[in-house]
């Protein structure tokens, strides 16, 4: 179903509304989200209007889901529904301001949806400045109906974007493994979702246990390793197709493979011979090369956001720590320096944090540091936090938590998380089970 709504919405056109002249910059709404907690912006997002049945559905579900997706960023509250003074109907005339300035509304998000005769849905948004009473935004978009939740994120990534200067993350998909079942014995499948836990599906069955899953750059393919008859892969697969090609068979063990930013190549760890180093794999010629050449434990590679360095962690200096290299391999520098071990790191697509995992007197810790390892800052901490990734605006880290588990494997939990660049803002991504090692996709194209 999931393969079959994507295509349908892969068909979606917008265009943009003419908006009223522009307020001065100074009276606009605006959020600076470099800032540490704030209060979050009181934001009106009625439902979308619809003259018919079917219509007056979309428009509510559409109304729903971006108000959803606003809220969840921790920078806006929807106002209750049952506060608006204004109906819908008579918000198509264009909004009476007072009415919406004494419910302390400083945004306003107006929709409509309808059906066009060829059987596909016309979407089109305002976004309005209450206090300026000037139009910032609007847009109109044309989709087939099972398409409206795409509809919905893009909406909101728009609001986002206009009122706060940055990309918006919502039209995404997060990849996970999905677990079940005891410590000792768990199943494990990969799974996929939209960034807000729905259109969740499955994309392996458990027979064969998967780790460490990656999108491409295009955000239709996934790399992972799977332990085909207890043997570990690589593979690729295609979400759209369900298409999966190995892409190498190693000797030894292989570990976190990611894409390079122009998805022409994979960088891993591959362990031989008691030895593990950095290898990239080249997808066009399936021509192999190695990064590093030491005694100590190299792995968790991923690229910067421009291809051009490589952070991974190693035990060469006695502990596990954070090196940065060039993609040649050469000009190897640590970049971590505090008390504790760090791992799992992870290059933000803005290019200025790296994110990463940190074990620190019985805990575990999300953070992010500079490239040059300058600023760290802890996030989150908890029994056992990990697995670090980015949303592709690079404000937002998804990772995984960890609760204990009984002398018998029992009563562990997995959880999936998010939690802003500030620190603040963590929530629970839900899923049908139990959640570890996810990874966040570019936006979808």
């Amino acid at each position: 179903m999931l393969i079959r709504l994507r295509a349908l919405a892969a068909t979606l056109a917008f265009a943009f509304l003419a908006a009223a002249a522009p307020a001065p910059a100074a009276a606009e709404v605006r959020i600076d989200i470099t800032r540490g907690h704030m209060k979050p912006l009181p934001i009106a997002v009625p439902e979308f209007f619809g003259a018919g049945p079917q219509e007056g559905q979309l428009g509510r579900d559409i109304a729903r889901v971006v108000a959803a997706d606003l809220e969840r960023s921790g920078l806006f509250k929807p106002i209750d529904n049952r506060a608006f003074i204004q109906s819908v109907a008579a918000l198509q005339a264009g909004p009476r301001f007072p009415d919406w300035k004494q419910i302390n509304a400083e945004a306003l998000v107006q929709g409509k949806a309808e059906m066009g005769p060829d059987g596909r849905m016309r979407v089109e948004f305002r976004l309005w400045d209450v206090f300026s009473e000037q139009q910032m935004a609007g847009q109109v978009f044309t989709a087939s109906p099972a398409g409206w939740r795409r509809v919905a994120h893009l909406i909101a990534d728009a609001v986002y974007k206009r009122i706060t200067g940055e990309d918006g993350y919502f039209d995404t998909q997060i990849v996970y493994i999905s677990e079940t079942g005891p410590k000792n014995d768990r199943r494990k499948r990969l799974a996929i979702m939209d960034q807000d836990g729905e259109n969740h599906r499955f994309l392996t069955d458990g027979a064969d246990l998967v780790l460490t899953p990656r999108f491409s750059p295009t955000a239709r393919e996934i790399t992972y390793m799977s332990y085909f008859r207890g043997t570990p892969r690589v593979y690729v697969l295609n979400i759209d197709t369900a298409r999966r090609e190995l892409l190498g068979d190693f000797p030894g063990m292989t570990f976190a493979p990611r894409f390079s930013p122009d998805g022409n190549s994979v960088v891993m760890s591959l362990a031989q011979d008691g030895n593990t180093e950095l290898y990239t794999l080249n997808l066009l010629n399936r021509q192999k090369r190695r990064l590093t050449n030491h005694p100590a434990i190299d792995t968790s590679p991923s690229y910067s956001p421009d291809g051009a360095r490589i952070v991974f962690n190693s035990d060469r200096g006695g502990a596990q720590q954070l090196y940065v290299m060039d993609s040649s391999g050469a000009g190897v520098q640590r970049i971590s320096f505090g008390d504790g071990r760090y791992a799992t790191p992870v290059w933000s697509p803005r290019g200025d944090l790296i994110a990463f995992t940190k074990m620190k007197g019985g805990e575990f810790f999300i953070g992010v540091m500079r490239p040059d390892g300058s600023d760290e800052r802890l996030l989150a901490q908890g029994f056992l936090v990990e697995g670090p990734t980015w949303a592709p605006n690079g404000r937002v880290l998804a990772f995984w938590k960890e609760g204990p588990s009984d002398e018998r494997g029992r009563g562990m939990t997995a959880k999936l998380y998010t939690i802003d660049l500030t620190g603040f803002n963590e929530r629970q991504v839900v899923t049908p089970l139990d959640g570890s090692d996810p990874a966040w996709s570019p936006l979808i194209p």
